[in-house]
């Protein structure tokens, strides 16, 4: 029998080789699969955004290894240079740092009589697998060599891993501590800037404490366990760790999570305490939360073809309102990978057929919403030209013929309601606000006022019903939150707009009737009809309210008043304190009750309030 390795003498000979840059055969590990993050692997360098050079080159006798990166693509790729032919080039992609990696990605040979070459570009990260790699290039000259592994380090800005808990702006736990043999291990947490690290205390000599990260919430961790894996020493019955960062802005990974883990020295067996993802703000943390559902690869929020919209639109106002621009890349992302055509099935059961407009018309038109707000945050104008071109197919729908005016809510013509003109009207006024000279959006606008108004769409009670009849009268179902707050949106931004009291009266007579009637307020918490008892909200309500808080701060802003501000500042309190976890996901129902389903149309939803918040 030949002689074989120890598995794990092996394992750590492979790291120290792999930290070293002395490779003989690289670790085992799985086929590579090609990565999408903003590019696909194997993307031409020629097309790389930047390039610089992170890591030393290294010389293989007498050939000049380098590793090439360009951090606005997330992107890297490999060059030997003064070589003859034959010489070889590679990249090592690993994601468990440098446990194992994938090897020969893009392997290049010297072809003839050239004295170099290159390989194509992979990615470091992978945001839609919610894994962070490293990288590094490797040759064969009569030998082989690579450099050292490129971002072994994460850092948040100036924050990075390995730094001094003593250097933290604060110190919170933010989760109750663990406890083993009488031994406590907790978790702290520098609001400030996301930073963490642990603590094992009432111990002895030996005993051991360990961060873990997540980048998907727990689920796994290849790339995050044991980091800063210290012991008590002699004589002492505490330590800690150093501080480890939990967002990663240069690998496109937000929302990290990190728990604090604990060893006694006599026993093998561990303890750590939950997973936490920090909350620098109550609205960061939020938006941290919702990205980590983001497809950086396809540019949107995968399943959901409007809620996208929403959701983009939410995290828009959270960079208004914060002044932060973290995810400024997302914007231009999502208009870039999404305003070509779909098939059906390919981005919602609709095909997509280019400009982000399909059969359903308010789906169309709330893309136009996230494209106004993009261009107000950004000031580009291809933002509000998608906005005017999305406007005018919604438009066309206008019919006089039927009502007397409205919208239609398909393209089929089937249905007049109340979400699809309360669109149309924030959308004319918003452009008509936005377009110098304009002579054609705000008549529209006025227009659209005055036939909401007399449809019948507003009920006796101040509440907006979900649409019109055939016979063009109110048809009495659902008064749903969304509808209530395009509603006081639209005629806020027209008396902004006009100077009309008209409409300044109107919206706030939405907003009073909302505050008091039971079916959408409770216990001062707004509630939609499918949060009661034991009802859920679809994927599609799963988003109302967001929208309906922040045109309602919309209106607090434009009057001023004392009680609308108290009622947004009331939401974001009750869904801090009642529907929020130790990872920051909030969930559907806004005071907390069960069931409460959670996922990113809530979290973004559950956003705009704590957004609106931050604004007061």
């Amino acid at each position: 029998m030949s002689a074989r390795t120890h598995p794990v003498i092996g394992g750590l000979l492979a790291l120290l080789l792999a930290l070293t840059g002395l490779v003989a055969l690289p670790a085992p590990s799985r086929a590579a699969t090609a990565v999408c993050a903003l590019a696909c692997d194997t993307l031409d360098p020629s097309k790389a955004r930047q390039e610089t050079f992170p890591v030393p080159s290294r010389n293989i006798n007498g050939r000049t290894l380098r590793l090439h990166v360009s951090d606005p693509d997330s992107m890297a790729w490999a060059s030997i240079d003064d070589g003859v032919s034959g010489d070889s080039v590679w990249l090592d992609r690993s994601w468990d740092r440098g446990a194992t990696w994938e090897p020969l990605l893009g392997k290049a040979s010297i072809p003839g009589t050239w004295t170099g070459t290159r390989t194509l570009m992979y990615n470091i990260t992978d945001p839609a697998g919610h894994r962070r790699g490293w990288v590094r290039a490797c040759g064969d000259a009569a030998g082989v060599a690579c450099t050292d592994w490129v971002y072994p380090t994460v850092c948040d800005g100036s924050s990075c891993d390995g730094a001094d808990p003593a250097t933290a702006a604060g110190d919170a736990t933010p989760v109750p501590p663990a406890t083993l043999y009488g031994r406590t291990i907790s978790l702290h947490v520098d609001r400030q800037t996301g930073m963490a690290w642990g603590v094992i205390a009432g111990g002895g000599a030996g005993d051991e404490i360990w961060l873990d990260r997540s980048w998907d919430g727990g689920a796994s961790r290849p790339e995050g366990s044991s980091l800063g894996r210290t012991s008590v020493p002699s004589g002492a019955a505490s330590t800690r760790t150093v501080m480890f960062a939990t967002r990663d802005p240069r690998g496109l990974l937000y929302g990290g999570a990190v728990r604090a883990c604990g060893r006694e020295a006599s026993h093998q067996e561990g303890s750590c305490t939950a997973w936490v993802r920090p909350a620098p703000t109550r609205a960061r943390a939020a938006a941290d939360a919702l990205m980590a559902s983001y497809r950086t690869d396809e540019g949107w929020w995968r399943s959901s073809w409007w809620n996208s919209a929403a959701a983009l639109t939410a995290l828009i106002d959270f960079a208004r309102h914060s002044g932060r621009h973290d995810y400024d890349w997302a914007i231009a992302r999502t208009f870039e990978q999404n305003r070509g055509v779909f098939p059906a099935g390919g981005r919602s059961s609709d095909p997509i057929e280019g400009d982000f407009i399909s059969r359903a018309i308010d789906d169309s038109a709330w893309w136009a919403v996230a494209w106004v707000e993009a261009y107000d945050y950004t000031g580009e104008r291809r933002y509000l030209d998608e906005a005017v071109t999305i406007t005018d197919y919604v438009h066309q729908y206008w019919d006089t013929g039927t009502c007397g005016g409205g919208v239609w809510w398909n393209r089929e013509r089937t249905y007049k309601n109340a979400v699809t003109n309360g669109l149309y009207l924030w959308l004319a006024t918003s452009l008509h606000q936005r377009l110098a000279g304009d002579t054609v959006w705000g008549g529209r606008a006025t227009a659209a006022a005055d036939w909401y108004l007399a449809s019948g769409l507003i009920g006796s009670s101040g509440l907006v019903n979900d649409g019109l009849t055939a016979n063009c009268a109110n048809n009495g179902q659902t008064v749903w939150s969304y509808n209530q707050g395009l509603a006081i949106g639209a005629f806020t931004q027209l008396w902004r707009s006009t100077g009309s009291g008209r409409y300044l009266d109107t919206a706030e007579r939405l907003a009073d009737a909302a505050m008091s009637s039971t079916a959408l307020t409770r216990d001062g918490v707004l509630t939609e009809s499918c949060d009661v008892g034991t009802g859920s909200c679809d994927d599609n309500q799963k988003q109302f309210k967001g929208i309906f808080i922040r045109c309602f701060a919309d209106l607090a802003d434009a009057t001023g008043s004392a009680a609308y501000r108290a009622y947004v500042d009331r939401q974001a309190d009750s869904v801090w304190a009642t529907d929020r976890d130790s990872l920051n996901r909030l969930g559907q129902r806004w005071s907390g009750t069960s069931p409460n389903a959670s996922d990113w149309r809530t979290q973004a939803s559950a956003l705009e309030a704590l957004t609106a918040a931050e604004g007061s």
